[in-house]
This record gives C-alpha cells, structure tokens and sequence, in this order.
C-alpha cells in the first residue's frame, strides 16, 4: 500500500516492487513467506557456523596484514557478500557489482555514494535504476539456472527458491528477480552495518570491549546490544488501512506511519538507562529486525554472522583504535557508516 520508505514511489515503481516479500501485504505475503521460511529455519542456518568462522578468519586475517584499513567496505561488506554469495551461487567475479547496485539503491541520499543527490550533471544510476539493474540480473540468473544441468554441480538456496511452489506453481522468473533483488540487498546492507557500527560502537566504550575481551561468551548479548544501541534501518513505513489512534495520536486511513525503530529502541519505559551501552542487557526487547508479520526473515543467519564475527574479532585482534574520523552515511533511512578508518594490531 504504498512501500516501506516514506517517499511516495511511482505507480511503476510500486507495480516493479511488489514482487518483494518487504512489499508484499496478506494474503500473498503470508503464503510466500510461510513457503520459503524453511530455507532459514535456525537448524538450516546453524549449518553454515563453521563456513561463517573461516571468512571471517579470511577478512580479519587481510585486516591484521595491512595494519591499516577502510573497515567498512574493505571488510564488513566481505563477509555478508561472500555468505549470500555462496548460498546462492552467485559467481565470485559478479558480487562486487551486485554491492554495488545494492549501495545505490540504499544509499541514494548521500552525495558520495549517488553524486546524482547533489549533482544532476554526474551521470550515475538512480536507485530505481540501481534496483531495475539487480532485478535483470536475477532474471537472467534464473533464466540460466533453469536451462543448465544441476547434477553437474550442488543445489543451492537459488536452486530451491527457484523449485518453491506456492499456490501449486513456481516462482516465474520476474518474482525470483525481486525476491532476488531484496534478499541481496537486505542481506548485505544490513549485515555490513550491523557489524560496522559494532566495532565502532565498542571503540567508543572501551570499558565494554575491556568487558567483552575478558568474558567472550557474551558475545550475543553484546550483538544485541549493538542493534539496540544502534539500529541499522531507522524506520519502516507502514500505511494505515482504518482509522486509529496510537496513545494520544489519532491516524487517518491512508496516512503514512514511520516505525522509528532509532527511537523504539531507547524507550524508557521499555529499558533501564536506555542511552547506555550496556553488553550484559538483559532482557534486551530491541526492536532492530522488525514486529509482526514483517519480522526479518534472515534473522538467525544476521545473528550468526554479527556473533561469530565478534568471537573471531576478539581472538585475532587484540589492539583496535580508530585510524581517522569515522564518515555516516546520509541517509533519513539507514542509520549507516560510510568510512570507518581503523588501525589493528595482533598479540
């Protein structure tokens, strides 16, 4: 009914999108998602731990090599890129130029990520067109995937998706392309932030990486905290179907309602000090994958892959400090790091 960011969309631009699960609303959103939910049930997810440790031992490893690194991108976006990568059997030589649309789609307000956002002389793509791209490209990764022999090589999560039945047919290839275009994009923004602005996170605290050294077992506990403190997305748009009233708020069928999950996640009548960052939070009701219907879907995959991160972290790099200022991304959406210099140091 509109989308999930608070910019109205084009008639076209709503009719592309609806393919994705994010945009789905009842009955078809709870069919597809009850169809796919499967493929990340925590006991398929737990399958890819120790794959999940040994990138992360990979990335951390090139960090502590070059001393000295841009961790945002040179880093954070590895991991989250090579496990979606993997899952769907995506070539290698392909991905960066996946991160890339995904960057433009997500990032369109910022200058330096889109320089469109301030210069319209500078030819790039707009996000539309960035998510138009990815949506291609899915297609015709479907298109393939459906001609070529899969006994001659291992099925993987975009032979499985491609194989999901719902209401007795398959996905065409059109659903799979959009389906395609919010399970990368999602997958590898988020993750890249989550991480990214954890490590930045507990720079800022040392007393709490002083903590999170000495007790590692608290590393999910301390994940949940870094989402709580500080969200990946600061909110969702949902659209009122009736009118309603929130508290003393009265809403008119049709008016546009921000989820500010930013705002949510520091509510005191939820939290105790909720502008401390505390890694030993519990209970920790953090509202950072959503309520609902929409809650995210590759919630235990995000959750592996932040704690894993941190355990590896915390074995291979035992100094970390801050090697320059630290760059936000613009953005009223994603509450996202679009630099973070630091500096590493091993035993």
């Amino acid at each position: 009914m509109g989308g999930v960011i608070l910019e109205d969309q084009s008639a076209e631009q709503l009719e592309q999108s609806k393919n994705m699960l994010l945009m789905m609303d009842p009955p078809r959103h709870s069919k597809v998602r009850k169809t796919i939910y499967p493929y990340f049930r925590p006991g398929e997810i737990s399958r890819l731990e120790d794959r999940i440790r040994e990138i992360c031992i990979e990335i951390l490893t090139v960090g502590l090599a070059r001393k000295t690194v841009e961790f945002v991108h040179d880093l954070a976006a590895q991991l989250p890129a090579q496990i979606l990568g993997e899952l769907m059997g995506i070539p290698p030589e392909d991905r960066a130029q996946i991160n890339h649309w995904a960057e433009i789609m997500i990032g369109s307000q910022d200058p330096d990520i889109n320089p469109s956002a301030s210069n319209a002389a500078e030819k790039t793509l707009s996000p539309n067109e960035g998510s138009i791209a990815m949506a291609m490209y899915g297609m015709e990764f479907a298109r393939s995937r459906r001609e070529s022999n899969q006994s001659d090589r291992d099925s993987d999560l975009g032979d499985l998706l491609l194989a999901t039945q719902v209401d007795g047919r398959s996905m065409t290839d059109l659903e799979f392309a959009y389906f395609f275009v919010q399970l990368v994009t999602a997958g590898n923004d988020t993750t890249r932030t989550m991480i990214s602005s954890g490590l930045l996170t507990l720079i800022e605290h040392p007393d709490q990486l002083a903590a999170l050294r000495e007790n590692p077992h608290l590393c999910g506990s301390a994940l949940e905290e870094i989402l709580r403190y500080s969200p990946p997305l600061h909110y969702f748009r949902r659209t009122a179907t009736a009118d309603t009233q929130i508290s003393e708020q009265v809403i008119k069928a049709g008016e546009k309602v921000a989820l500010m999950y930013s705002s949510a996640n520091r509510d005191e009548a939820v939290f105790s000090c909720p502008d401390e960052f505390d890694i030993t939070r519990n209970p920790n009701a953090h509202l950072s994958f959503g309520i609902g219907e929409h809650f995210c879907l590759g919630v235990h995959l995000a959750r592996m892959e932040g704690r894993v991160f941190l355990e590896e972290m915390l074995n291979l790099w035992p100094k970390i400090e801050l090697a320059g200022a630290p760059k936000r991304q613009r953005s009223n959406l994603n509450n996202a790091l679009k630099s973070l210099p630091i500096r590493v140091a091993g035993a």
